[in-house]
């Protein structure tokens, strides 16, 4: 049911994703302010870790299906459940923007979220 309510990708979106590969969603101005924030970035349910870097953090889509939270994972468009717990709550976002971190899916055989901030106040 829920595949049904997301989007398809269009040719030209996966195109884009396939051509310019992990910046395409940092535009130019935002690259030093989303470096920043993410390097000091530490995972909501085990502050210890970090969330990672640039490399696998971006501003991302949302959509809710059923209460929960999907977040548009960049390398396939593919929109992913965000588990409750790494929905970040005790920092503001540097944008306003929704900000995913989460590995490539060749990197993992399931879909997995480093840490996620919902755009706007946290």
């Amino acid at each position: 049911m829920v595949a049904l309510l997301l989007p398809l990708m269009t040719a030209a979106q996966a195109d884009e994703v396939g051509r310019d590969g992990g910046h395409r969603h940092h535009p130019v101005q935002d690259q030093l302010l989303h470096e920043k924030f993410y390097s000091s970035w530490h995972m909501p349910d085990n502050p210890v870790l970090s969330c990672c870097n640039s490399a696998d953090c971006y501003p991302t889509e949302v959509r809710y299906v059923d209460g929960r939270i999907y977040a548009r994972r960049r390398e396939d468009g593919k929109y992913i459940l965000i588990p409750s717990q790494k929905v970040e709550r005790n920092r503001d976002n540097p944008d306003g923007r929704n900000h995913l971190c989460a590995p490539p899916p060749s990197a993992s055989l399931v879909d997995t979220v480093y840490c996620f901030a919902l755009g706007g106040a946290t």
